[in-house]
């Protein structure tokens, strides 16, 4: 982190550093609620609705697969919401997911019940139980610390 952040931020870096200390580990969900400036426009009332949508998506999340039609499919997931002062995951949700552009995939053989990872608006692929657990895992792991173990949450301490 130090080697790709320090420059950005300057004398603001142990701000980040605190997630690392606070429990972070090297996982997506680590970089985008505590590295990913987007998390710092969360206080700014014209930006909160857009930088939360960002966080969403950008998050590598699960959902349950309830239709698949074409090159699209109708997932159930739970949305990241934002009460003002915590990130926290709201009410399962349908969306609709990506599964191929121009005959291109990233899973194959989706269907209903198939729990499956979300990146932005595509599937990424179908998860195991093992995986799933794992995703679930580090996502409330990276939430909580966050939410709770850090004294200044890095991006908004720079950003906010």
């Amino acid at each position: 982190m130090a080697e790709r952040f320090r420059k950005q931020v300057g004398n603001k870096f142990q701000f980040l550093a605190e997630g690392v200390l606070a429990g972070g580990v090297p996982h997506h969900s680590f970089h985008v609620f505590g590295v990913y400036p987007w998390v710092g426009l969360l206080g700014n009332d014209r930006m909160t609705k857009h930088a939360l949508t960002v966080l969403d998506r950008c998050r590598v999340r699960w959902g349950k697969v309830i239709a698949a039609h074409g090159d699209q499919t109708t997932v159930e997931s739970r949305p990241l919401g934002w009460d003002g002062r915590l990130l926290s995951l709201g009410e399962p949700a349908t969306e609709t997911a990506r599964l191929a552009l121009d005959g291109t995939m990233l899973a194959g053989d989706i269907g209903p019940g198939d729990w499956v990872a979300l990146h932005w608006d595509w599937v990424c692929d179908k998860l195991t139980d093992r995986q799933l657990r794992a995703l679930r895992t580090y996502t409330m792991r990276h939430l909580d610390m966050v939410n709770h173990r850090v004294d200044h949450p890095g991006p908004v301490a720079i950003l906010g």
